[in-house]
């Protein structure tokens, strides 16, 4: 239930990719990156948005009306997708199909996106990727399958629904930082989708992959994906393969430079047959069993393997044939049929470490929980060695922390030509046992000699959460863990053993004030990247730390000069604080080798303000500056909208923030009160200094997505956006065990602060959120109604009996701490929803614990105690919403309950800081005792588990 902190990442208009590493603060986790095949700084790294479908079925949708041909006539429809353009009112059409908002709303929808950019290896170029606007529902309603976790569209050999580039264009970076006029990459067929936008290393080619809809090819209404290639001087693109019948496999991994004239591909095998056809009659019945008393929890996970059918529809799917592919035209395939899921050239590109998946599989956990195998293999495909072969890993304990048996991590060293790292537990994988060291990680070359062991390069007593390489010298490992948020960064020196590793930093992973960076890398001769180093006139080891700079009045990012012996820095560069909000994105000044001169350092940074949305400029430090991009203003309507960062305390003292967004030239001392959205999501904290800490900056510039809250200020509302919901369990308090008690707290300390400001009407005020922002904001109207007048929930989880194993950020299972997981559902507490509440879900949520099923019990819950609600349930979506029809509908239910519950709500001014409900409203339930506002204590929630149970067995379970 991350949905709401991507959210925050896909307010952006715009994506950079520069083919490394990402620079992450220290407080977070590490990961490795395959560095040649990113291109973008978010998502899956801007390659696609993998999201599912199935077989249109109008039976199975709840919306089974779209709109007639004459809908288009308005202009609301067109090219993108069919919808109603309604009354203002909107009651005339409630039965009808797909709906359209209002047109202050659906212009900013509509307005063109803008393209993701990447820059070259050299970067010396740049490209504009050309994206398409909102996708339609007839993408969405491409058939799937559903498989081991993973939704694969059948027809294109791929994951479903994914995200596209309508085209490619090319501008060289001049020596004085400006842009070259576009070339564009021609050649394709029209109307050609394109994905998969790779360099080469040398950065003289593009490699990209191309789908034609069905029909459009003449490929008899085939549209699988085929590999294309295109010289980047002269923009001209061609197929990698003359062959019409080799198409891309691009289930898990799809293809990677090996050099600057080879690829190697996941084909599908040519020798694949017809799909394979469910049998009519089952050989048996679907079997589970634990017969020998494992202990094995697990998540609510969703898509998984049901039967045998599913198993070798899976193999089908997903086995790949490897193929070399050179440039001049040949190719050859390497290695047996096989599900590879991932493929990774050596620095010096003479092996490959190829990973694959095989059965036996399972039905309870995903994929990515198979047994997997590592091989290495020489570059042309000869089988050097095994380097493991795990089992299936269903039991991997359900605590934070707790990690697969065996090795794990297994990457090639940036540092080295063939030599290769990886981390083993120590612990089992079972975060709760107690053993030092807990993970300890080796190293060792690609063929080492007979009888050579692995190397052991360090031991670490928290968990494992990745390595930064320099050179032999320079290392820095990082390691956390969950239970305290300690995390801690460490100096190896990985080529000399008589140099003892040093703790560099240790800290709170909570506390942002604290973060000191991360190290900015760069690019080596083979392609890989490692940690910067500065040279300087005095002696010693720079480096440099990038930082969000997070600071009681928010956020300035910096660049800090740091050496590594002693600790001390200099700040060489800084963000303005006073107007804009300003980021490092990368460092420009690469070279093969060798340290970089601190005189010549080039960077990349994004520059924004409250009115400005970001541009990117290349900076030669010290002092000059030249801006590479001229975006246009995305929502010019909203360019005068007013921002600012809040604070404010709740009861107990804790420290508060917000980001409140007025409407364009709105005086609250002329125009008076408005009405409020607050739109957030709950999050967990240890100590109340690190909740109370400011994150974010008052100048960064509101980027309003397809279903931003931030859309309302077209419609004349305040907007309290993010904020902050701490749950504070210090010590060995969880955080969850005071859960309603702190979201109350925190709301009426928000409702009171825009009261106080004079901008929003007591009686006026909404609350909303995404995912588990939903089951905030269903427990908010179930535990304090005097501070709403309605709420919006979307994609949410609602009954927490059916997440038994876990869910959020909460450890516990359900027979671990019953009266925990009763007083946090909302479901439980149905009968004390007195306020109008809008439910909005996804038909096909894969997000594991918010299942449709959620939505659907308690609709039938609120209206089995006679609760103002309403059910949408999305045709095709999944736990976020991709088409314009569905998106366009859902902010017209939105702005339609907001009309008539909020902007209409009576002008009766309610006492807020009473939390007592009208004696009218209070509901004789002799079956369940609901936790008060307050979150009760042991003797209202003594033996309420059992009643529950049996309650919602016979009425919903």
């Amino acid at each position: 239930m991350i949905a709401q902190r991507v959210c925050r990442l896909s307010l952006r208009t715009h994506v950079f990719s520069l083919n490394q590493q990402p620079s992450l603060s220290l407080s977070t986790f590490r990961w490795s990156l395959k560095t040649s095949k990113s291109i973008g700084f978010y998502g899956n790294w801007g390659i696609s948005l993998r999201k599912g479908a199935k077989p249109v079925n109008p039976m199975s949708c709840r919306l089974h009306r779209l709109a007639p041909a004459a809908a288009f006539e308005d202009g609301g429809g067109g090219p993108n997708g069919s919808v109603n353009s309604s009354p203002d009112d909107g009651e005339s059409s409630l039965d009808g199909g797909y709906q359209l908002p209002p047109p202050d709303i659906r212009c900013i929808v509509d307005s063109p996106p803008l393209p993701a950019l990447s820059f070259s290896p050299k970067r010396d170029k740049m490209l504009f990727l050309k994206r398409r606007a909102l996708p339609p529902l007839a993408d969405l309603a491409r058939p799937e399958e559903k498989l081991a976790g993973i939704r694969i569209d059948g027809n294109c050999n791929t994951r479903s629904r994914m995200s596209f580039h309508t085209g490619i264009g090319i501008h060289s970076l001049m020596d004085d930082g400006t842009l070259g006029p576009e070339k564009a990459v021609h050649g394709f067929p029209d109307g050609a989708k394109l994905n998969f936008v790779s360099w080469s290393r040398d950065g003289q080619h593009l490699s990209f992959t191309i789908r034609c809809d069905e029909g459009d090819n003449g490929d008899n209404g085939s549209s699988k994906l085929d590999v294309w290639v295109a010289d980047v001087e002269t923009g001209k693109a061609r197929p990698l393969f003359q062959s019409p019948d080799i198409h891309l496999n691009a289930i898990f991994d799809n293809f990677v430079w090996v050099n600057d004239s080879t690829l190697l591909v996941c084909t599908i095998p040519r020798s694949r047959g017809a799909t394979p056809k469910k049998p009519l009659v089952p050989p048996g019945p679907k079997i589970q069993s634990n017969e020998q008393k494992d202990v094995v929890q697990v998540r609510t996970y969703q898509d998984l393997l049901k039967d045998e059918y599913d198993e070798i529809l899976l193999d089908y799917y997903a086995t790949s044939q490897l193929m070399l592919a050179s440039l001049d035209g040949t190719h050859k395939e390497i290695g047996p049929p096989a599900v590879y899921t991932s493929i990774d050239p050596s620095p010096d590109k003479k092996y490959l470490m190829i990973s694959s998946i095989h059965r036996p599989y399972s039905y309870i956990v995903p994929c990515g929980r198979f047994p997997k195998k590592v091989d290495l293999w020489t570059a042309d495909g000869k089988f050097v060695r095994e380097m493991c072969d795990l089992p299936l890993a269903e039991d991997i304990p359900i605590a934070f922390n707790s990690v697969r048996r065996g090795m794990r991590s297994i990457n090639w060293r940036p540092d080295k030509p063939s030599t290769l790292y990886w981390v083993e537990t120590q612990d089992g994988g079972d975060a709760k046992v107690e053993v030092s060291p807990r993970d300890i990680i080796y190293t060792q070359s690609a063929e080492p000699q007979e009888e050579e062991k692995p190397e052991i390069l360090h031991k670490l007593d928290l968990r494992y959460g990745g390595i930064s390489w320099g050179d032999v010298s320079l290392a820095l490992v990082y390691e956390s863990w969950y239970k305290t948020r300690k995390t801690r960064t460490w100096v190896i020196s990985p080529g000399n053993k008589e140099v003892s590793p040093r703790i560099l930093f240790d800290r709170s992973s909570e506390d942002v004030y604290s973060d000191p960076g991360s190290p900015m890398l760069r690019r080596t001769s083979s392609g890989t990247y490692v940690i910067a180093k500065i040279k300087k006139k005095e002696e010693g080891t720079y480096i440099l730390l990038n930082g969000s700079g997070a600071t009681p009045e928010g956020n300035i990012p910096f660049l800090d000069l740091f050496e590594i012996t002693t600790g001390a820095k200099e700040r060489i560069w800084e963000s303005d604080k006073e107007k804009y909000y300003e980021t490092v994105v990368a460092l420009m000044s690469d070279q093969p080798d060798g340290d970089l001169d601190l005189d010549q350092l080039k960077i990349l940074t994004s520059k924004e303000s409250k009115t400005e949305n970001p541009q990117y400029y290349l900076e030669c430090l010290p002092n000059k500056e030249v801006k590479i991009t001229n975006f246009p203003h995305p929502y010019p309507q909203l360019s005068n909208l007013q921002k600012e960062m809040i604070r404010y305390q709740r009861k107990d003292g804790v420290q508060l923030t917000a980001t409140l967004y007025l409407p364009p030239n709105y005086n609250p001392s002329k125009d008076g009160t408005l009405p409020c959205l607050i739109w957030s999501y709950p999050g967990e904290f240890k100590s109340k200094d690190a909740a109370g800490q400011v994150r974010g900056s008052p100048n960064e510039f509101a980027g309003i997505g397809p279903t931003s809250p931030l859309l309302w200020l077209a419609r004349g509302f305040a907007i309290l956006s993010g904020p902050t919901i701490p749950i504070i369990g210090e010590g060995d308090e969880e955080a969850n065990d005071r859960y309603v008690e702190q979201l109350v707290a925190s709301a009426e300390a928000a409702v009171n602060e825009v009261i106080r400001r004079g901008v929003a009407h007591p009686n006026k005020i909404a609350v909303g959120g995404h995912s588990y922002g939903a089951f905030m904001t269903a427990n908010l109207l179930a535990h304090a109604p005097h501070l709403f007048s309605c709420g919006i929930a979307r994609s949410g989880a609602y009954n927490r009996t059916l997440t038994p194993f876990g869910f959020q950020n909460e450890e516990r299972t359900l027979w671990e701490a019953t009266n925990i997981y009763v007083e946090m559902s909302p479901f439980i507490a149905a009968n004390k929803i007195k306020k109008p509440i809008l439910l909005i879900h996804g038909e096909e949520d894969n997000n594991p614990g918010t299942l449709t099923m959620q939505s659907d019990r308690f609709f039938n819950a609120l209206k089995g105690h006679g609760a103002l609600c309403r059910l949408v349930v999305l045709p095709f979506e999944s736990h976020g919403y991709s088409a314009r029809e569905s998106i366009m509908h859902v902010l017209w239910e939105t702005d339609r309950w907001l009309q008539k519950f909020c902007i209409n709500a009576p002008d009766t001014v309610s006492d807020i800081n009473t939390s007592k409900v009208d004696e009218s409203q209070k509901v004789d339930d002799s079956e369940v005792e609901v936790v008060s506002a307050t979150g009760g204590g042991e003797s209202e929630t003594a033996g309420l588990a059992h009643e529950v149970l049996n309650l919602l067995r016979r009425s919903f379970l």
